[in-house]
């Protein structure tokens, strides 16, 4: 994975960080929320981009 586009995936109640993914920040610009499983919740979370 290239370095520029890699983001953080952080869950909205643990506040933890769970993923890491990639995005093309040239045609996607707002930031990536997602359901996703988070295994401290033990549940499917919405999960946001964060800052790096």
């Amino acid at each position: 994975m290239s370095q520029d586009n890699l983001i953080k995936m952080t869950c909205q109640d643990c506040k933890r960080i769970n993923y890491w993914s990639t995005r093309n920040k040239k045609s996607v610009e707002n930031k990536i929320e997602l359901k996703k499983y988070c295994k401290w919740c033990k549940k499917h979370v919405l999960h946001k981009e964060t800052k790096k």
